[in-house]
């Protein structure tokens, strides 16, 4: 669809007359209320505060006669344009914690998510973990490096949960021991299991 000249007439006319964007759109047809809109902005025309057409607002104005200005008082302080509004923080404020909404704690020494038990573990490879965290640098977090071996040691919750730290093995986040016990086939751990 183009806008062509009589179709932006007829989109005047009916601004004028104080016809909405949608109502304009549906006589020209083919056309949505915002591309009423995006014309009436482009062509300048004048936003409209009532549905009154010109001639209905100079009728009116000059029906009513001037009022003869006021002499000047004393200075009065103008009256702030905004009226006042009750204001609400930019942040929203939390409720305060009550025992009802506060989430429980779990305290120290509960179970970690699920990690490989004995049984699942060769007992080859477990005795070569044992060894191995016997000689680990038991780092923590900031201390980690990617050469360092990560495998948690530990509970988190507790001052005495560390990382291993030792080498890595090559292409791997852990030390040979903690990889042998990290990357197992899943057919010798179903094995194990029975």
């Amino acid at each position: 669809m183009s806008w062509t000249d009589e179709r932006v007439e007829l989109l005047k006319k009916m601004w004028g007359e104080g016809q909405s964007a949608s109502q304009i759109a549906k006589e020209l047809g083919g056309v949505t209320r915002n591309a009423v809109i995006g014309k009436v902005h482009r062509l300048g025309l004048s936003n409209r505060a009532t549905t009154s057409t010109k001639s209905d607002s100079a009728t009116k104005a000059e029906a009513k006669p001037k009022a003869a200005p006021k002499p000047k008082a004393a200075a009065k302080p103008k009256a702030d344009p905004m009226p006042e509004m009750k204001t609400e923080p930019a942040v929203p404020q939390r409720p305060a914690a009550t025992p009802s909404n506060r989430k429980a704690i779990i305290p120290a020494g509960q179970p970690l998510p699920p990690q490989p038990s004995a049984n699942e573990i060769s007992p080859e490879a477990l005795a070569k973990v044992n060894e191995v965290e016997k000689k680990a640098k038991k780092l923590t977090l900031m201390e980690l490096t990617e050469r360092t071996c990560k495998w948690p040691v530990g509970d988190p919750a507790t001052d005495h949960f560390w990382f291993c730290g030792l080498p890595v093995q090559a292409g791997k986040p852990y030390c040979e021991a903690h990889v042998g016990v990290a990357f197992q086939p899943m057919s010798s751990r179903r094995d194990r299991r029975r």
